[in-house]
């Protein structure tokens, strides 16, 4: 998944995954005031900037967390606070007004080997959207964007299936051992 040597690959499992077309523009440094903690169990951990501007980390944990949903509005926050940095900055450069319709929508998508509990009460989901609404109708971009995918549920979900869509084929890929998937796959 590494968007600095196979770019390729990262852009189309995000596109299929976000549903639109996604070119990775550059790869982000995690460090700086980036809320992490240094014992976690990541697999990988990619912060990355989309053609439009748009921000998403991208992460595969293999032990889900006690808080997934609190870690995940930090995370989103950490976003947006670097989007309203760098787009007011640009402006202060070029001598504009800010604005901010300036910044562009954050996504954090979250790839579980092993789901925190929270996700075995829906055992037949495994790909979690976020959706934000009020419940008068009113319509406003909140800019951030969740995406939860549970790896091991996946993998009960498709125990004597076969693949359907590209996207199960990229989420098999990032789950199984089985050699006789492995070979469905190539």
């Amino acid at each position: 998944m590494s968007p600095e040597y196979t770019p390729g690959r990262l852009n189309r499992f995000l596109s299929l995954l976000l549903g639109k077309k996604v070119v990775i523009r550059q790869v982000l440094p995690n460090e700086g005031g980036r809320i992490a903690d240094e014992n976690t169990l990541l697999v990988t951990d990619i912060l990355v900037e989309f053609e439009d501007g748009s921000l998403a980390d991208v992460e595969i944990q293999k032990l889900g967390y006690a808080f997934p949903g609190e870690r995940s509005a930090c995370y989103a926050a950490d976003l947006l606070l670097r989007q309203y940095k760098r787009a007011r900055d640009k402006r202060n450069r070029e001598k504009g007004k800010f604005s901010y319709k300036d910044i562009k929508n954050v996504y954090v998508i979250v790839l579980f080997e092993k789901s925190p509990v929270e996700f075995h009460s829906m055992e037949e989901e495994y790909l979690h959207k976020s959706d934000w609404s009020f419940d008068t109708g009113l319509e406003l971009d909140l800019l951030q964007n969740f995406i939860f995918i549970t790896l091991d549920i996946f993998q009960k979900n498709m125990e004597n299936k076969s693949i359907e869509n590209e996207l199960e084929a990229w989420l098999m890929f990032y789950s199984t051992q089985d050699p006789e998937r492995i070979i469905e796959l190539i």
